[in-house]
């Protein structure tokens, strides 16, 4: 991590941890915001929405990194916000750029070769880790915001101007339902996974194991109605928060976290649920499985010998209209 704006010790996957051995989430750092007329905000300062002012820093294995990416897709800002995807494997210096397949290579930026270049350019002192996503602002060369609950909100309302969709996330009629969802699944499930993941304790394992399941119970439980997405015929956030730990699930979290009760293929009607987000026009092009296997089962606290397992079968995830 990085302290007063020195890299300081080689990159650990566990941030901090509480008395019981519980994992415990760093909090982001660089919070203000972007609207449409840089009006004022709840943060410190507010950017002009601007197409092409804006680039997305990203890793494809990284749930919510990946959040980001989806609603770029789903907003059709592709062409409007700009985007690097680091190379997947961890150093001990943390995200980084480079040539690996589905990689976009070296930083154009500021010619970073780590991502945590770009936080001691923003900020000289930064103290913390270096995380992504990263949406960055071209023409100060700084970070505007580094928390990706707020940049998903950012990029749903604030680039309606420049967006080819009427799609909104988070409407009004639906915002109470969509927060108290979106905590559960916050806590219960994705980052739950790395509770239990990165549990430095029995109980505080099986305490995130525990509660991984019941909210993967509950999920599968509210689509068994025959509803398209959680909240009824509508796309809301709440499905892009639980579709990027979902798609990750099986790869990675049954086996490498130790959440081996059920596969997501095991559920009657998550498996179906996932499948139908992924067959949403340009949401695969969101997903690596290469890049989630090679980075994940290259954390070397988890997976000390570095081999990358050939499975799971996903021939299942096959995209046709019976899924769409």
């Amino acid at each position: 991590m990085l302290v007063n704006g020195k890299w300081d010790a080689d990159w650990h996957p566990i941030q901090k941890k509480d008395t019981a051995g519980r994992f415990v989430r760093q909090t982001s750092s660089f919070r203000d915001w972007i609207t449409p007329d840089a009006s004022e905000n709840n943060s410190e300062v507010s950017y002009p929405a601007e197409a092409g002012r804006y680039h997305l820093f990203v890793a494809l294995i990284c749930p919510w990194a990946s959040r980001t990416l989806l609603v770029r897709a789903i907003k059709g800002l592709e062409d409007v916000i700009s985007i690097s995807i680091v190379e997947p494997q961890i150093t001990k210096q943390g995200w980084k750029f480079g040539n690996f397949a589905g990689a976009t290579g070296h930083d154009k930026q500021i010619g970073a070769e780590y991502v945590h270049q770009l936080y001691t350019h923003s900020e000289a002192h930064y103290t913390g880790r270096a995380t992504v996503p990263i949406l960055w602002d071209k023409k100060t060369k700084t970070i505007v915001n580094n928390e990706s609950a707020d940049i998903i909100q950012i990029l749903n309302s604030s680039f309606n101007e420049f967006s080819n969709t009427n799609i909104d996330l988070r409407p009004n009629e639906l915002l109470p339902q969509i927060s108290s969802l979106n905590n559960e699944l916050y806590e219960q499930l994705n980052n739950g996974v790395y509770k239990a993941g990165f549990a430095s304790s029995q109980l505080a394992y099986e305490e995130a194991f525990e509660q991984v399941f019941r909210m993967l119970d509950k999920l599968d439980g509210q689509l068994a109605d025959g509803r398209k997405y959680l909240l009824g015929e509508q796309l809301t956030e709440s499905d892009i928060r639980t579709f990027v730990t979902l798609i990750r699930f099986d790869i990675a979290y049954f086996g490498l976290f130790k959440c081996n009760l059920k596969r997501i293929v095991d559920y009657k009607y998550l498996q179906p649920y996932m499948l139908r987000i992924l067959a949403l026009p340009n949401i695969k092009n969101t997903v690596s499985v290469e890049h989630i296997k090679a980075g994940y089962y290259s954390v070397k606290a988890l997976n000390p010998s570095g081999i990358i397992p050939v499975g799971p079968d996903i021939s299942q995830w096959r995209i046709n209209d019976e899924n769409a």
